[in-house]
């Protein structure tokens, strides 16, 4: 369970929260303040979630984040506001909050936002512990290494800066693209892993099909050989985590688009990740209201200028 703190000058909207949080089951409110000139860093000890306005007095929303993580808290960001100016909403993810809860308080909103963190809280243990088993990788390879600096053929193992530093960068575009908390995005880092230790990382992405980079994967991860029943079931299993991922994204960029064409994820990563073309109907299913989509998607582009980009 997540432990919440609130700061909101609002009792009326501190109280909707509460319950809201308590009858979901999601967590539970640790603490509570009315603004944020009177809440440190060592109050939020052990807090996984704050949820702050934006518009609070005496020190605002913003300012009160920078002075929170100055202190060293380093917990997730939940910005309350019925605030519309782009420029403001624009400083404050900058300031590093996961999302908006647009006020007067929905409650189906707010339910939705909180599962969407509480996965992103979720992914993120999963990415240490598959960073934690990949450096236990490298450092066997490296005892495997022949003398001369080669490098090691088992494993997914390569360099522990490089890694973490792609690490960060994939979990980054992650949540950039709404996709952090799919079932999909631990597959997605295994293979920009694989992809990165090989030099040919790129080039894989073109000469082999996509089930045969499936396959490699599972490979390095497991071990199993590549006719290997068990092998042969994941490949599928992969497979399909990967498109719904990437159908996801292809939709939350649509819809960020939709509310707002101006976006700077939107304009950075639509055109790129996808046939921009697509991205236009799939805007125009979503002002319709249409659930599914009839768009194409080259998945393969996605992963191909994926990769491009968490190198850089």
């Amino acid at each position: 369970m997540l432990r919440f703190y609130l700061i909101e000058d609002d009792a009326v909207v501190r109280r909707m929260l509460e319950r809201i949080i308590n009858e979901s089951g999601l967590g539970e409110i640790a603490g509570q303040a009315e603004d944020g000139l009177h809440v440190s860093a060592d109050q939020l000890y052990g807090i996984d979630v704050v949820l702050i306005d934006l518009l609070l007095p005496g020190l605002d929303g913003i300012r009160t984040i920078r002075k929170l993580q100055s202190g060293g808290f380093a917990g997730r960001f939940i910005m309350i506001s019925q605030v519309e100016n782009k420029e403001m909403i624009g400083e404050a993810y900058q300031q590093g909050i996961d999302t908006f809860i647009q006020k007067p308080i929905n409650r189906l909103e707010v339910l939705s936002v909180l599962k969407r963190v509480a996965n992103h809280i979720t992914l993120a243990v999963s990415l240490h512990s598959i960073r934690k088993s990949l450096q236990l990788l490298d450092e066997k390879g490296k005892e495997q290494t022949e003398p001369g600096g080669g490098r090691s053929e088992s494993g997914l193992g390569y360099g522990t800066y490089e890694q973490n530093k792609l690490e960060q960068k994939v979990r980054q575009m992650l949540l950039q693209l709404g996709i952090a908390g799919e079932a999909g995005a631990p597959d997605l880092l295994l293979m920009m892993q694989w992809l990165h230790q090989d030099e040919r990382g790129e080039e894989l992405l073109f000469e082999l099909q996509l089930k045969e980079i499936y396959i490699q994967v599972l490979h390095k991860l497991h071990g199993h050989k590549e006719d290997d029943p068990v092998v042969q079931r994941e490949v599928r299993a992969m497979e399909q985590r990967i498109r719904r991922m990437v159908l996801q994204a292809f939709t939350h960029l649509s819809s960020m688009g939709l509310a707002d064409y101006a976006n700077p994820t939107f304009e950075h990563f639509a055109p790129r990740l996808f046939d921009f073309q697509e991205i236009r109907l799939r805007m125009h299913e979503l002002e319709a209201d249409v659930k599914s989509t009839k768009c194409r998607i080259n998945v393969r582009k996605f992963l191909s200028v994926f990769y491009m980009e968490a190198l850089g």
